[in-house]
């Protein structure tokens, strides 16, 4: 939120009855409302705005209010009052107590005249100005050590007052110094220095309506273009200031009042909500400077002009005061600014009609797997084939027992046909047998290894399970690798057996482990 006063609100010799103002945290607000009776007396009004339902407490005290009071409300709910005694302003601290009000004297500034500025960040602190012929000195009224406080001396007529910083630091001031207006910029925590923060040019009149502490967007008025107009910059920017079109009306007169906050860094996306003033009567503005239009709506009924402030979520709160209903707000949620700061709400175009799904077609059942097949193992070049066991034949310890054969053609029990398979990785290629030949392996070739029984066998004892009286019947399809099996130490003439899960042990040479 941010709330700026510009010279026409602050302006001492008006009445400022009536006017609502907001604490820099949006928590409470003030202002001086009617007595019902017939001499029609003023009397100071808290609106608390921080709970559901927003409510009004009097502060009257013991004599009505002069129409020139000024109300600044602090964010912990008390109600600082500016009242004009003789030749100075006294200042005092209103709160509820009880059925009645209390009142805290603070102290009084002998001045011919007094505005209070903006409410400060923090909401602890309150800042006036009190111009002179030739200077202008800067007051802390509320927050001093001992009452209130001159900050700084400040040459020229000072007017407005916007807030830079979310710390309270930096104060922008509009200074009249020799028939010309430009924007300066006080420091507060370095005793109150000055420098010039604002001058298109040297000759223009440059005035600060509005500041954003978040994105650094700023509202100014300046004469540079040969005239008045409204323009926007961002603070430390190095670009020019521009000037849109569409703030400038015709027949009437824009103010900013309120800025949506925690646009981080991106002042094109911030909202400002304008007063909008003609001869037909007073409505609303809204604009974007990434949007170059101005959008404008109907003001509520009862509208206090030029207050209000705007959520982070992007909700304008407008207050109003009606006879039905004195202590009311408004919540405007404005097209273009929806609930996610920066976004822009896009129009929803036609929705298309969807088209009708067809008939599911039923889910073909798979019937059950049928057998097992055997399946040959592959040959490569210079590998020794494993002997298939006659079917019903007994095996014992080391394979099966039946009579040797003799080198050529295998007689196989018939096979169904071999279904087609994945091509299978080929087996690593084993080495010729070495070594003198014993029995009728040597006559065929590659047998059957007879048992570890047999004197020339000098291979490492047989893992193989007992023997079976047949075949059995839950072999695999494929041939599958064996848990490698440890070899026992050896001369090194001895020989060594690969194993298969079909067959009895193959007695090959080289390798040294066991495998599958």
């Amino acid at each position: 939120m941010t709330i700026c006063a510009t010279e026409d609100t602050m302006a001492p010799a008006g009445p400022l009855a009536g006017r609502l103002t907001i604490a820099a945290d949006g928590s409470y607000a003030a202002r001086l409302a009617r007595h019902d009776d017939a001499a029609g007396s003023w009397f100071p009004e808290r609106w608390t705005l921080s709970g559901p339902e927003p409510y009004a407490v009097p502060l009257q005290g013991t004599q009505p209010e002069e129409p020139d009071s000024a109300l600044l409300p602090l964010t912990d709910g008390r109600v600082l009052i500016l009242r004009r005694v003789a030749d100075r302003f006294a200042v005092s601290l209103l709160y509820p107590a009880g059925p009645g009000t209390g009142e805290l004297l603070l102290g009084a500034v002998a001045t011919p005249r007094l505005t209070l500025l903006p409410p400060a960040p923090g909401g602890t602190l309150a800042y006036a100005l009190a111009p002179e012929a030739d200077h202008t000195t800067l007051w802390r009224v509320h927050g001093g050590a001992n009452g209130p406080e001159r900050v700084t001396r400040i040459p020229g007529r000072c007017t407005g007052g916007a807030w830079l910083d979310r710390g309270g630091r930096l104060l922008a001031l509009d200074r009249e110094l020799d028939g010309r207006t430009k924007t300066v910029v006080v420091d507060l925590e370095r005793g109150g220095e000055t420098a010039l923060l604002l001058q298109i040019t040297e000759e223009s009149n440059d005035r600060l309506l509005l500041a954003d502490p978040d994105s650094g967007l700023l509202l100014l008025r300046s004469d540079a273009p040969g005239y008045d107009r409204l323009g926007w910059g961002v603070l430390g920017s190095s670009l020019p200031v521009r000037f849109p079109e569409c703030l400038r009306p015709t027949g009437g007169t824009l103010t900013p009042f309120a800025v949506q906050p925690g646009q981080m860094l991106a002042p094109e996306s911030c909202a400002v909500a304008f007063r909008m003033t003609a001869a037909s009567g007073t409505w609303l503005g809204v604009w974007r400077p990434s949007e170059r239009q101005l959008r404008q709506y109907p003001a509520p009924e009862g509208w206090l002009p030029g207050t209000g402030l705007w959520t982070a979520d992007g909700e304008l709160l407008l207050p109003y005061a009606t006879e039905a209903e004195p202590c009311g707000v408004a919540r405007m949620g404005v097209p273009g600014v929806p609930g996610v700061p920066g976004e822009v709400v896009e129009p929803v175009g036609a929705v298309l009609p969807v088209q009708p799904v067809g008939a599911v077609e039923p889910v073909r059942v798979v019937g059950p797997m049928g057998p097992v097949r055997q399946v040959e193992p592959l040959r490569t070049a210079g590998q020794v084939e494993p002997t298939w066991a006659g079917a019903g034949k007994p095996m014992g310890p080391m394979g099966p027992m039946g009579p040797h054969r003799s080198a050529g053609p295998e007689q196989r029990p018939a096979q169904p046909p071999v279904e087609p398979l994945e091509p299978l990785e080929p087996l690593e290629p084993l080495e010729a047998v070495e070594g003198p030949p014993s029995g009728e392996a040597a006559e065929s070739g590659g047998g059957i290894v007879p048992d570890a029984g047999d004197a020339d066998n000098r291979s490492t004892a047989s893992a193989q399970p007992s023997a079976t009286d047949a075949e059995p019947q839950h072999i695999p399809g494929h041939p599958q690798m064996c848990r490698p099996v440890p070899l026992q130490e050896a001369p090194l003439a001895a020989r060594q057996t690969r194993w298969s899960v079909i067959s009895g042990p193959v007695r090959i040479s080289g390798g040294g482990c066991a495998a599958g």
